[in-house]
């Protein structure tokens, strides 16, 4: 719910975190551009190397999870922090403990950075995955929907407690404003992950009885938002981000130029089974309900409460991320 009022004032002194990420980059590159910005601290786990810095940004190579990052943040005399640490793919090797010391832990420890030394707005990534993938999600979902993300997935279980955690310190510290984004699917030039790669496949897998629809949202779009939050001009608050409409998985196959492959529940839940026991496959029959049960976020609140449009649609979006593909000679589309 958004319970904020007002405005937050307009970010001078910017701390990013998960800043050598896919997202983390073209958010630095961004607020570099920005006159209105006087200093920008990148931080994360991985040393960026010189001949790939920005000028105008301190790089700091840091655990989101060490107590050390609320030095950093007294140091630099941040105003505005932007949390987007996260455990989106887990590497091989991964497991649930250790993606919930980074999402979980490494959250609660940049709050309590923030609140140690007087931080005026945390603007933290969070992802339409919090809603969770159930059988009675509504066809659209507002910001005034309950947070059900599924524990057996660890990235919406863990985007829930991260939520449910920034509630709790709303309550009790209001004066530290938060602007929450819940991200739909991220589409961008250079995007690789399993959502990607179920557009790669000769016929793309759909579940009999489930159009499986997708709200997209370009990676600028993305940017464009934060940038929005940072301005002063934007109202604190959870908003869904994400493109206008939606694309079934028949109209993405159709853009494709393939067939959506149809199968029954059952046969896809066993099938899974089968190659989670014989460990030819990472992902189980918990993985039928992502597929089938995708939250669908509604964005009115974005473009009327806070004050951003995306100017990309779903559709627009992946047709986007289509021809990018095509342009880097790694076509998803049959041609005909």
């Amino acid at each position: 719910m958004n319970t904020a009022t007002g405005q937050a004032p307009a970010a001078r002194r910017v701390l990013v975190t998960g800043a050598d990420g896919f997202l983390g980059r073209g958010v630095i590159e961004a607020l570099s551009r920005q006159p209105h910005i006087e200093h920008l601290v990148a931080v994360d786990v991985r040393e960026v190397p010189p001949n790939q810095r920005l000028p105008r940004v301190a790089y700091v190579t840091e655990d989101v999870r060490d107590r050390v990052l609320a030095d950093t943040v007294d140091a630099h005399g941040i105003d505005a922090v932007v949390h987007l640490a996260s455990i989106v793919t887990p590497g091989k090797g991964s497991s649930r403990a250790f993606e919930h010391s980074v999402d979980v832990g490494g959250t609660r420890n940049v709050i309590d950075a923030c609140l140690r030394h007087g931080v005026a707005h945390l603007v933290v990534s969070s992802s339409g995955a919090a809603y969770g993938y159930h059988a009675d999600n509504p066809a659209w979902l507002t910001e005034e929907h309950p947070l059900r993300g599924n524990e057996v997935f660890a990235y919406a279980h863990h985007k829930r407690l991260v939520e449910e955690m920034l509630a709790e310190t709303r309550a009790q510290h209001p004066g530290l404003h938060q602007t929450v984004l819940r991200i739909g699917t991220i589409l961008g030039d250079r995007v690789d992950n399993q959502i990607t790669a179920l557009f790669e496949k000769p016929r793309p897998i759909a579940i009999a009885g489930s159009d499986s629809p997708f709200v997209f949202v370009w990676d600028e779009d993305v940017t464009g938002a934060i940038l929005h939050a940072l301005s002063g001009r934007a109202v604190p608050g959870c908003y869904n981000l994400a493109g206008d409409g939606a694309l079934t998985i028949h109209q993405i196959a159709e853009r494709l130029g393939k067939r959506a492959l149809v199968l029954p529940a059952g046969l896809l839940r066993l099938a899974l089974r089968v190659g989670t026991a014989l460990g030819v496959s990472r992902y189980g029959p918990e993985q039928l309900d992502f597929l089938r049960y995708r939250p669908v976020l509604l964005n009115t609140a974005l473009k009327e409460r806070f004050g951003y449009r995306p100017h990309k649609t779903s559709a627009q979006a992946f047709d986007a991320f289509v021809a990018a593909r095509e342009a880097q000679g790694r076509p998803v589309k049959v041609s005909r």
